[in-house]
Order: structure tokens, then sequence, then C-alpha cells
């Protein structure tokens, strides 16, 4: 393990790393380093962490780091990532049993194998399972809340636990995990049909995606949720902001509910450009809008907090 001999926790199997760079992992491109992140070997390496981990210690879980503004000043604590231990996908009848680190197109590719309908959204969703889980991610008419049946989760302590459906408490783009809690796996329920249509489905989102969002650009997926009754893209466009910069950071022309780092932008020129759009927003309409994407970590010596 690379720069294990100060860490609180011995004898984990996975990969630690100290001060480990963050930012060339972000879909942004943005963003400071960890001051530990920790990829473990499989579900008894990641709960003898969490059993043992002093209870002063941050944890942050993160997965495909595609909707997440990283700041500049990294992360406190121990990041925690997900990777090959976490990401098989069962067929078993009419279910997916998935892990929380497959990502969310790979799921929908699954599906359409084993001819399972229902998780063709999935095709338009950058991330991983456990991240979709956590935020009932949706696109394309549906949701994480239409498909899941159970959720698997490791809690603060290290317990392995299922949740229900119902005990998940989805809303939109929320659910009630507990705090702390880590998704390790989840099942989700398709409906049997044939593999060329729910294929053809799926080649229509990937091509409207293409068409509608910047989706070879550095960006983070929607920067903002629609608020009841109104969409979070119009309501920027009507209020001046499609391609309002600052810095390198840009909000698309494309989809002016994504953000763009057009090169050399800082996450604090992402965020203070998402702060800016909300300004105007609310004074041009008298709608609030909320963040979608995740802003986390430290800010650098001398940033504001936003």
């Amino acid at each position: 393990m690379t720069g294990s001999s100060d860490f609180p926790v011995k004898s984990l199997r996975g990969r630690l790393t100290a001060n480990a760079p963050l930012g060339p992992r972000a879909w942004f491109r943005v963003g400071g380093p960890a001051d530990w992140m920790f990829i473990p070997e499989d579900q008894d390496d990641l709960a003898r962490f969490l059993r043992e981990k002093p209870a002063t210690m941050p944890v942050t879980v993160l997965g495909a780091c595609s909707n997440v503004i990283i700041r500049d000043g990294g992360i406190a604590g121990t990041v925690i990532r997900l990777a090959r231990g976490f990401a098989n996908i069962d067929v078993q009848g009419s279910s997916l049993i998935v892990g929380a680190a497959a990502l969310d197109v790979t799921v929908a590719e699954h599906a359409a194998a084993a001819g399972l309908a229902g998780l063709e959204f999935l095709a338009g969703i950058p991330g991983s399972i456990g991240g979709a889980v956590r935020m009932n991610a949706g696109a394309y008419g549906s949701d994480l809340d239409a498909i899941l049946e159970w959720a698997e989760i490791l809690t603060e302590k290290g317990d392995l636990r299922r949740l229900s459906h119902d005990e998940l408490g989805f809303a939109y783009r929320h659910s009630e995990l507990p705090e702390g809690s880590v998704v390790i796996r989840a099942c989700l329920r398709g409906t049997p049909d044939n593999a060329d249509a729910i294929r053809s489905r799926i080649a229509d989102i990937r091509a409207s995606r293409e068409a509608s969002q910047p989706v070879r650009a550095r960006t983070g997926g929607s920067t903002f949720r629609n608020p009841e009754g109104h969409k979070a893209w119009q309501l920027i466009d009507e209020a001046g902001c499609r391609g309002l910069q600052i810095g390198d950071a840009q909000v698309s022309e494309k989809h002016c509910n994504f953000l763009l780092n057009l090169g050399q932008a800082s996450s604090a020129d992402l965020e203070t450009l998402g702060e800016t759009v909300r300004e105007k927003v609310l004074a041009r309409s008298g709608v609030s809008l909320h963040w979608e994407i995740k802003r986390i970590g430290r800010q650098s010596e001398g940033e504001q907090t936003l």
C-alpha cells in the first residue's frame, strides 16, 4: 500500500494512497487531492475499514465522479472508491443483482442482452449504480424508484444491511440511505421483452443524449434539479445565462443546465458560475434553483465558502 504507515487502520488488503489526486478522475477534470484514498479489495475489506477507522475520520464515497465538483482544497479524511470487486452483474430471472461500482450504461446493456426491459434509461445516466441508488437517479421518463427491489449497504460501523424499496424512501433525486452508509449492491427489476427492441430503445436514448447534451466536453451532467412545474434549462436560458462564462467555466450553449470546463477552470470558477446562474434565475423568475451536482471538499486557502 502506498504511504500507508501512518494510516490508523492496519492490515487492509486493498489499495491505500496518501495525498491521492482526484482531479484527473473527475469528469470536470478539476479538484484537489484526498488526504487518503482507499480502494477496498472486497466487501470484507471495506467492512474492516469501516469498523476500525477512527470515529472522527471523515469518509467520502466517490463513484464515477460524474456529477460532482471536487473543490480545489481537496477532500479531508478518506475517500472510498469501489472498483473491480464491486462491479459484478448477475441476471437472476427477471432481476439483475448489480454491484455498486457497475456503470449505469453497462447495466442497461446487460439487461438488454438478457431480454429485460425497463432499465434502458440507465444508458442516459453517466455514473455508477451506487450513486444512482443514493440520489434516485433518473432520465428519459424513469428512475431507480421504478426498478429497484432492494439495496445492500454497509453501515458506518461496517454491518451489512439489506434495505427494501420502501425503506429507501425515494423522492425526486433523493433517498433515505442511513448517514455514513456505503451502497455495495442492488437488485433491479426488469420486464421480459425482445432483446433487439430493447437495444433499439437504448440506441435512441444515446442518440438523443448525443444530440442535446455536451457529452464530449468536460462537464458533470445536469447541474440543477428541475423545480416543481419548471425545467431548469429553460429558466436558465430565460435569465440570459446561455454561454455565460467565468474564467474557463461556461454555461453550455448546447444545454443550459450543463456547466463546462473549457480547459483551465478551477472548481471555484465552476461553483461561482453556478451560484451566479442561481442568482440570475431567482431575480428573473422568482424560482430558486437547487444544485443537483454534489459540491464536496475544502475550499483552497483564500476562497470564500459558497
